[in-house]
């Protein structure tokens, strides 16, 4: 059945491939989270292993949100790492960095996936998608949040 929510399908598409975007970048962070939570040493192990932990959990909920958006707009959500890793904007990090690299590497991740969304809000704006545009902000709040989080931990 043809889908007709008031947006044209050239227009979901569009949406849709920036959410996939955005989908792949919010995976990826969210396997670097988890790795971090699991490697994380030092000093600072037990805030930042909580921290972590925190973070993975919610962007494992934020990815189905993400996902299930994607499905609504009638296309197909990628959920496969070779996917992740064409779409996705976050370099995977080689070997298991110190407590303070991973710090760095979330926060720019974390940014990343912030402007990823914001790439996303115009086209969705653009089409007046109100829901779209409400995940996207919701998204941008939350990781522009965790990125300072992150960020006045480097603070010396």
């Amino acid at each position: 059945m043809e889908i007709d929510i008031g947006i044209s399908k050239e227009d979901r598409a569009k949406i849709a491939g920036g959410l996939s975007k955005l989908l792949a970048d919010s995976y990826t962070l969210y396997l670097t989270t988890h790795n971090f939570h699991w490697n994380v040493t030092g000093p600072m192990f037990n805030t930042l292993h909580l921290m972590f932990e925190g973070q993975y959990n919610e962007l494992a909920l934020a990815v189905d949100l993400i996902a299930e958006r994607i499905r609504a707009l009638g296309f197909p959500a990628p959920g496969s790492y070779k996917q992740f890793q064409k779409l996705t904007s976050i370099a995977e990090p080689e070997g298991v960095p110190s407590a303070e690299e991973m710090i760095s590497l979330l926060v720019k991740g974390q940014e990343a996936v912030a402007k990823t969304a914001r790439g996303v809000v115009k086209i969705a704006d653009k089409a007046s998608d109100e829901p779209t545009l409400d995940l996207l902000t919701q998204r941008m709040q939350l990781h522009e949040k965790n990125a300072w989080m992150l960020r006045s931990l480097l603070e010396k």
